[in-house]
């Protein structure tokens, strides 16, 4: 709101002081782009949901730069498969919830600003994590800070429910999204695939064994 603010002002300004004011003109047209891609990066876009309710949907929007497994001691106990996604300052930055379930996990960690492709951004970045319980398992959602991000917003409290495709937070800037799944769910992507968040199938989830 204040940035439009500023930057009507200032096309207003160069407007009304006609061709004698040039930096008022330079300003507002700065100002202009400035609030253009401010407005471009927080845009927040809702996707309709996949049929599939085994869907593991993406918690946010970029390229799939790994997929392996690892251990988890914070949430899972354990081993488990880890699928890292990063995205780009021209990404949507918003996370939206992969599975729906309740948030029994809520962490953030201070850390350092590596380029968020990097392995050890996984380790060694700003980071706050999301830890959510479904009737077929767990789901850990990792925001990472990447080189150029500094603030990580995450959305629900402990004891919340959400819902899939629902916003959970937001990484202001290029960083990385790390989601965490039980081994026994098949990953149905690959390394190098675009996913959108709330949209694109990462993983499906096993049925449910009736008793």
């Amino acid at each position: 709101m204040v940035a439009g603010a500023v930057t009507a002002l200032a096309a207003w300004a160069g407007f009304v002081l006609g061709s004698g004011s040039t930096g008022w003109l330079v300003a507002g047209l700065v100002l202009t782009l400035l609030f253009g891609f401010v407005a471009f990066f927080f845009r927040d876009p809702r996707h309709p949901l996949p049929a599939d309710p085994a869907a593991l949907l993406a918690p946010g929007q970029g390229r799939v730069v790994d997929i392996r497994e690892v251990d988890e001691p914070t949430f899972f106990g354990g081993a488990c498969r880890r699928i890292s996604i990063f995205l780009t300052i021209f990404d949507v930055h918003v996370q939206r919830a992969p599975v729906s379930g309740v948030v029994e996990h809520r962490t953030y960690r201070p850390g350092t600003y590596a380029v968020a492709w990097l392995e050890k951004a996984s380790e060694d970045n700003e980071q706050a994590s999301l830890g959510i319980t479904t009737s077929r398992g767990k789901v850990l959602v990792r925001q990472i800070a990447g080189l150029v991000a500094r603030r990580i917003v995450t959305d629900p409290s402990e004891g919340d429910r959400i819902e899939r495709g629902s916003r959970i937070g937001l990484i202001r800037f290029g960083s990385r999204v790390d989601l965490f799944l039980p081994l026994d769910w098949e990953v149905t992507c690959a390394v190098g695939d675009r996913a959108v968040a709330g949209l694109t199938t990462l993983a499906r989830q096993p049925a449910l064994v009736s008793g």
